[in-house]
């Protein structure tokens, strides 16, 4: 089965350092064999993933809370001022 991600959203979060992080939320899709037009349809798995801009896994628990995968290193969401 071929399989893709598809960009959903990009974020900005604040890490525990201090440090500014782009976050980037994809939904995994697969291919749909059982439309035959003689192209390429997707569809979605259910399944979804964040990571940095730089491809390290960001993490997301159930509540909401972030940290990367690798250092452990908590996230939080950076609110915007309304315009």
């Amino acid at each position: 089965m071929d399989s893709k991600l598809h960009l959903l959203e990009s974020f900005s979060a604040r890490g525990a350092d201090g440090v500014d992080y782009t976050v980037h939320g994809y939904e995994h899709l697969a291919s749909d064999a059982t439309i035959t037009d003689g192209r390429e349809h997707w569809a979605s798995t259910g399944i979804f993933e964040y990571r940095l801009a730089d491809g390290s896994r960001v993490d997301v628990a159930g509540d909401g809370s972030m940290r990367i995968a690798k250092s452990g290193l908590a996230l939080s969401v950076r609110k915007t001022a309304p315009a």
